[in-house]
């Protein structure tokens, strides 16, 4: 008989899972199960569906249910919540969301791919009508609708991370009067000081108004619905809406019920191989605890490029594979309005408490010939062994290049170059595209002057 394959969510590591699962064994019985309407669908669009940059929801999904069932043989059902592993017996208790009728599923293999969710803070008001959060694709349906209801609004977004950061942008060019409150004392805290101070004043510039060491106490509310916000001074802010975006949490009760062991922030332990410490329930994706490439310490960095390199790795496993998945470096790159902001590996702080002997070095530097009409400058942070001048973390602001630059610098962390290696580097040069010396060469120059052995 074939092996009963059950995955658990039906988005990025889970449908990862299933389709190299299915590749390379297309005699394994594999069901998926997802809770929310969609599956397959670019999470990280969803600021810019919000924003009416992207127009229709299903823009967002990369392949359907019919699709995933009956092009790639692989059955899956939304609506359907998985509430119970009964590992004792090898079941999943399964919840028709539409009907209420509860199944069960045996499996011999089980992947668990239930990501995170947004941190729900408890405070006064939080439950009113008017509070919203975007994770899924339904969250973005119920946000764009009151984005582009006609009339002038004033939204409040809670947090300031990238997702904060790229709702702002859209709403603010959606007309909304935007408020953004940051419990911590500047934006960005991982970056460059001076990174940081250059995202808030693109902020400025446009309108967005950001309240910097202020939490938000106390939604408040009229007959139900938000009218505004208290924040941690005590002044009062009045509001249409309220946006949280103050992070996300593992989706891990499951499997903490299950009896898996559990690690940081309540992330699913997983080896190399994505196994849980029940060999027959694999994990990946944005539930589980990572390894951090450069430590080799544990890590929670929620990605989607991460969530579908491990969901293909464990769907390689649960077919007889010994795919091994070898960490992160958080590499990430977002824009604000005409500002691109791209990080990789580890901030200074992060580079000490790892035990490195941590130097800096910035340099700003066009990013095309000088001469090149439109040459915009790209500042670039190096973070440094001192001793060795081994790469530890690169993170840079200005223009669309940015992205690429930031590309070669998470390659340099990855094999483990020095500044002094990547200085050597035989980079492309053409005046539209780059200057002779290209702001990354610029940047490791400078900073082998400061490796002292």
């Amino acid at each position: 008989m074939s092996e009963k394959i059950i995955i658990i969510g039906g988005t990025a590591a889970g449908l990862s899972a299933a389709s190299k699962a299915k590749r390379v064994n297309p005699d394994l019985e594999i069901q998926v199960f997802e809770k929310t309407g969609y599956i397959s669908y670019g999470a990280c669009g969803l600021p810019y569906f919000v924003g009416d940059m992207i127009r229709e929801p299903e823009e967002l999904v990369s392949l359907t249910v019919e699709q995933m069932t009956n092009k790639r043989g692989v059955p899956a059902f939304t609506h359907h919540e998985a509430v119970k592993i009964d590992r004792s017996r090898k079941m999943v208790t399964v919840v028709n969301l539409d009907n209420g009728q509860e199944q069960e599923h045996p499996y011999d293999k089980l992947v668990i791919a239930t990501g995170a969710r947004p941190i729900r803070p408890q405070i006064p008001g939080i439950g009113a009508e008017g509070v919203y959060y975007l994770r899924t694709v339904e969250d973005g349906i119920r946000l764009k609708a009151v984005v582009k209801a006609e009339g002038k609004k004033k939204a409040i977004i809670a947090g300031g991370g990238f997702i904060g950061l790229e709702v702002a942008e859209e709403m603010a060019l959606s007309g909304l009067e935007v408020h953004i409150y940051e419990k911590l004392p500047r934006l960005l805290p991982f970056l460059d000081e001076g990174f940081s101070e250059a995202v808030l004043e693109t902020l400025k510039e446009r309108g967005v108004q950001v309240h910097l060491g202020m939490g938000i106490e106390e939604i408040l509310e009229t007959d139900g619905k938000v009218s505004g916000v208290r924040s941690s001074d005590g002044a009062e802010e009045k509001a249409d809406l309220v946006l949280m975006s103050i992070g996300v949490t593992p989706s891990s009760e499951l499997a903490q019920e299950a009896g898996l062991e559990l690690g940081l922030k309540g992330a699913i332990v997983v080896n190399d191989e994505m196994q849980t410490s029940d060999p027959c329930i694999y994990a990946c994706g944005d539930c589980v605890q990572m390894k951090n490439r450069i430590t080799g310490g544990p890590a929670y960095v929620p990605l989607g490029t991460t969530a579908n390199k491990q969901g293909r790795i464990a769907g390689d496993n649960i077919a007889g594979g010994h795919e091994t998945f070898k960490g992160v470096l958080g590499s990430m790159v977002t824009k604000v309005f005409d500002l691109y902001i791209g990080a990789t590996g580890l901030s200074v702080l992060q580079a000490e408490e790892a035990g490195f002997e941590p130097a800096v070095s910035v340099v700003t530097k066009g990013d095309r010939a000088s001469y090149y009409p439109g040459s915009r400058d790209n500042r670039i942070c190096l973070i440094f062994d001192r001793k060795t001048g081994r790469l530890l973390g690169a993170q840079g602001i200005g223009s669309e290049s940015i992205a690429g630059r930031i590309n070669v610098f998470a390659t340099a962390i990855t094999c483990g170059m020095t500044v002094a290696e990547i200085n050597e580097l035989d980079l492309v040069y053409a005046p539209p595209v780059a200057p002779v010396y290209d702001p990354i060469l610029i940047a490791a120059s400078q900073a082998m002057k400061k490796v002292k052995p």
